[in-house]
């Protein structure tokens, strides 16, 4: 049993070059951590201080009881993925997955057993003959992942390992790795870009910017509660609806139309309302908060259609809100009249971009 631990974890290159600020979480046994954010946020340079490849400036890395900040990559008994899969390519399938095991000076028949097992359990044993350039995408990720299975590690480690299968592999083999690292029982700690790949794998993600880890949560809370404007609108696809308002006593005003604010203890001058475009639907009699505006753009996306809405009474300044709307009706370069449901809405400050709190909440939806 293991868990892991970084605390205040820091590592600048240069006085303008730190790329980790002060990162402090716990990876937990069966535990399946994501580190979420856009390129050059840190996520990467993290996964590499854990492994060992990297040291920090800062902080401590605990296995444990143990710590392990300073220790050598070979002895920290972690395994990692790599986004290149990294697989000696006059090799077989067999010998790739054996070579760690060969180097620690495993026995053969215990290298022999572990091998069958993890080819057994990835769909391997056919292969295990075959060269990497004899494989596709998918087979040689898997034989990555396999090669960090054989070594039954305390902690696992994943840097962006889908990001070179197409779109169709990307999904059978995130669906592979969901289910494999389940049955692991261990801290595994997933580096992507991709929000779906986060929000579908993981226990609990931390998304990171510019250094900062901006929320640690489950998949649920960053999506439905995020901690912050950064946040609302890095996950989510389509993107959160982000529209900055002037404030009029209890109102926020969006056109010709006035969004009451929750019972905030001060009304700010200006706030910012988001709301996701799935959130979004047409007006109906019963429905208090509305908005009317013009259809600009509609974009197809199979199951739904996105529609852009220029909101009225906004010339101004024109603000337009997205909606996901049903694909069964026509909504070109029409007015529509939708609905903004007050439990959706999001309320940001303008200045730090955290989430406002009000004393009263509205039941969860």
């Amino acid at each position: 049993m293991a868990k892991l631990e970084l605390k205040n974890l820091n590592k600048t290159y240069t006085p303008k070059v730190i790329p980790v600020k002060d990162i402090s979480l716990t990876v937990d046994d069966n535990q399946f951590l994501s580190l979420l954010g856009p390129s050059g946020c840190g996520k990467s340079t993290t996964l590499r201080m854990i492994a060992g490849l990297e040291e920090p400036t800062h902080g401590r890395i605990l296995l444990g009881n143990e710590d392990i900040t300073f220790k050598r990559p070979g002895d920290r008994n972690m395994a990692m993925v790599f986004q290149s899969y990294a697989l000696y390519p006059h090799m077989t399938v067999y010998e790739n997955l054996a070579s760690g095991l060969k180097l620690k000076k495993t026995p053969h028949a215990e290298i022999q057993h572990r091998v069958k097992e993890v080819s057994q359990l990835l769909g391997l044993e056919d292969l295990l003959h075959r060269k990497p350039g004899q494989l596709s995408g998918g087979q040689r990720q898997r034989v990555a992942v396999g090669r960090a299975l054989v070594r039954r590690a305390q902690v696992y480690l994943l840097d962006e390992p889908l990001s070179n299968l197409d779109a169709l592999l990307r999904e059978r083999v995130r669906a592979d790795i969901k289910q494999i690292f389940a049955t692991q029982k261990v801290p595994v700690v997933y580096v992507t870009h991709d929000q779906t790949e986060a929000m579908t794998l993981s226990t609990k993600v931390a998304v990171l910017n510019n250094g900062y880890v901006q929320q640690l949560d489950s998949p649920a809370r960053i999506y439905n509660h995020p901690a912050n404007l950064f946040v609302a609108g890095f996950v989510g696809s389509p993107q959160m609806n982000l529209l900055t308002l002037p404030c009029q006593t209890n109102y926020a005003v969006l056109g010709d139309s006035k969004i009451p604010l929750p019972d905030f203890p001060t009304v700010p001058p200006q706030i910012v309302l988001g709301i996701r475009p799935e959130n979004v639907r047409i007006a109906q009699p019963e429905d208090q908060q509305t908005i009317r505006g013009q259809v600009y753009l509609v974009e197809n996306l199979g199951m739904h259609n996105l529609v852009s809405v220029r909101v009225t009474g906004s010339d101004a300044a024109p603000l337009s809100v997205r909606a996901l709307l049903p694909p069964d009706q026509s909504w070109s370069d029409e007015e529509i009249t939708l609905a903004l449901p007050p439990q959706n809405v999001h309320w940001f400050d303008v200045h730090s971009g955290d989430a406002l709190h009000s004393t009263h909440s509205y039941p969860a939806s």
